[in-house]
């Protein structure tokens, strides 16, 4: 049986692939539950430095849950269902939220429910001029039960995110760039180049200082503006003993590339 991921490091980024493309990369609970194993083991990888998560064949990145294990855990009851699907889905959309190494989703087709609200989670994310954008659990007489009734307000605002959540309708790779869901769109054979260039430009900095960024960015954006500044602050005096902070004023002051050791 072939991995529900695969896992290839390129130099010092991980690219996971979503591999179950017979069924558009639906998000069973083994799959979920490896993508959780595998991020446990690249966040304490040393020579991993970012990730990128595209999903296996030409149709879809991930096309939401697996509908029909979720229909026999709704039949086992409320608190089966609760369980099994949505703190599942919800743990594994946190972790790559909060993930301390930087993450860019390649969307490189549907993304459907579950798809999105990954496209959502993560720190960055390119699209395919191919990919395609849904919010249709309102369709199974569902909400959206892996955060995307929380984060797609926070990036789109709330009437428009309220018109997709509301509508299950589709909507294009541009408007999910007007949205604020994806950085950039891109030509479908320049998907995985461009998301692994943006990684290449993010590891070129000190990981240590990268870290401290998502931590403040991911914390600090739920809350009121001095309580972020002071999440800022903590992140900052986490740095500045650092020998990445030394190394960085080092070579700034001796005009020399930095050479940074994540110490």
């Amino acid at each position: 049986m072939p991995d529900l991921i695969t896992y290839d490091k390129k130099g010092a980024i991980a690219l996971l692939t979503l591999n179950r493309p017979e069924k558009l990369n639906a998000l069973n609970y083994a799959t979920n539950d490896q993508l959780l194993a595998l991020l446990e083991t690249i966040e304490t990888d040393p020579s991993i430095r970012a990730v990128v998560l595209t999903g296996a064949g030409e149709r879809a990145f991930s096309a939401g849950g697996d509908i029909y294990e979720f229909t026999e855990s709704v039949k086992a009851g409320v608190d089966v269902a609760v369980r099994d699907f949505c703190k599942r889905g919800q743990t594994m959309t946190a972790r790559l939220e909060t993930f301390p190494k930087p993450i860019v989703a390649a969307v490189n087709g549907i993304a459907f429910g579950g798809g999105c609200e990954i496209t959502e989670a993560v720190h960055l994310a390119v699209a395919s001029e191919e990919a395609l954008f849904a919010k249709p659990e309102i369709n199974i007489g569902i909400p959206p039960t892996f955060g995307g009734t929380q984060r797609l307000p926070r990036l789109a605002g709330r009437k428009r995110a309220l018109e997709l959540l509301l509508t299950g309708d589709t909507f294009s790779p541009q408007r999910a760039y007007e949205m604020g869901l994806v950085n950039k769109v891109v030509q479908h054979d320049k998907l995985l180049p461009t998301a692994f260039d943006l990684a290449e430009r993010i590891i070129h900095h000190s990981p240590l200082a990268a870290s401290r960024i998502i931590t403040a960015v991911t914390r600090g954006i739920n809350t009121t503006i001095d309580e972020g500044l002071l999440i800022e602050r903590e992140q900052f005096a986490r740095m500045a003993a650092t020998d990445d902070v030394h190394e960085g004023l080092s070579a700034w002051i001796n005009r020399r590339t930095p050479q940074y050791t994540g110490a």
